[in-house]
């Protein structure tokens, strides 16, 4: 049965109960998620010790997955951020220890490299006309490779300032940890980035219609560039925090985000729109993740649990927004 045929058999009032649960069913299990823990758990849960800390766990993922969301909303992906962070906790900590670099500068230097590993990613795809998939994925193969040339394998640990630890494990603020901060920075701009202003606007054409993006003026190449320069200094200053979380710099230590990072993006994609992708549904994908990875481990649940619930997050999540378009285009 076609699905053009499946959607024709449906009735009004079952498209749009459909199209409620697509648009709401990720907040709702949120909710029941916090719900159900709270109840199992009520002495260990439900305290605002636990929150703030399964939101500065979640911090550097929501940085990842917001940037890799704007490479995703101008219609690509990118699969080099995870290799990307690790490259460049690696670099930071290497700049710092080994070269003696001022702190700031060495930072300045990691984003900038981020910033040029995206450029590189966008160029590859619009004007070599490589799949993105392929393009992120040999690049990213190729982080991994200098990452290991660089240490020899070896983590950075030795002579790693207290100063570069508290970027990450300090609480400058209200006594907010910093993490949080940067995190709560860095969507919001992105938020505002894409929703607020005119290049925003172009942002979502592209990803909407690349051809009619085309017809209105917009320079599509320049906006999925910029899609992925966004994506790439996200991963940079992911790398950053890491290592400073870690006190080290290890060349594999971010490599998992990739997969957390691409579950939020979708998860969100099917929150509140029919299967678009935006930078608010991203962090509703990652507190999902964030809070199914705290509960699990507060009720001492083996660690092969957390693999196969972030795998079946991300079936659930593309099959969502799989829904959303239908429903959108029917």
């Amino acid at each position: 049965m076609s699905q053009a045929t499946t959607q024709r058999r449906l009735s009004p009032g079952a498209k749009a109960a459909l199209g409620i649960f697509a648009r709401y069913a990720t907040i709702l299990g949120l909710v029941l998620m916090i719900i159900a823990f709270s109840v199992l758990s009520p002495r260990a849960f439900p305290t605002l010790s636990n929150f703030t800390n399964v939101l500065n766990q979640a911090s550097l993922a929501m940085i990842i997955a917001g940037g890799l969301t704007l490479a995703v909303v101008v219609g690509e992906l990118d699969l080099s951020i995870g290799f990307a962070a690790s490259l460049h906790g690696v670099l930071v900590t290497g700049l710092i220890v080994s070269n003696k670099l001022p702190i700031p500068v060495a930072i300045l230097i990691i984003i900038a490299a981020g910033a040029l590993i995206g450029l590189v990613n966008g160029l590859i795809v619009t004007k070599l006309k490589v799949n993105s998939v392929i393009a992120t994925l040999g690049v990213g193969t190729i982080l991994t490779g200098l990452a290991f040339a660089y240490s020899a394998g070896v983590p950075i640990v030795a002579g790693v300032p207290e100063a570069f630890l508290q970027i990450s494990l300090g609480r400058w603020l209200f006594g907010i940890p910093n993490n949080i901060i940067f995190m709560v920075l860095v969507l919001g701009g992105l938020w505002v980035l894409v929703e607020r202003t005119a290049i925003g606007q172009e942002i979502q054409a592209v990803g909407g219609n690349p051809a009619a993006a085309r017809l209105a003026g917009i320079d599509v190449d320049k906006i999925k560039i910029l899609g992925f320069v966004i994506s790439g200094m996200c991963a940079a200053l992911t790398g950053i925090l890491l290592a400073s979380r870690l006190g080290s710099g290890t060349t594999s230590a971010a490599d998992s985000y990739l997969l957390t990072a691409f579950a939020a993006v979708f998860l969100g994609s099917a929150t509140l729109r029919d299967g678009e992708f935006h930078v608010f549904g991203t962090f509703i994908g990652a507190l999902i993740i964030a809070f199914g990875f705290n509960g699990l481990n507060i009720f001492g649940a083996p660690t092969f649990s957390q693999f196969v619930f972030q795998g079946a997050i991300l079936i659930v999540a593309v099959g969502l927004s799989s829904l959303g378009r239908m429903l959108a285009e029917s």
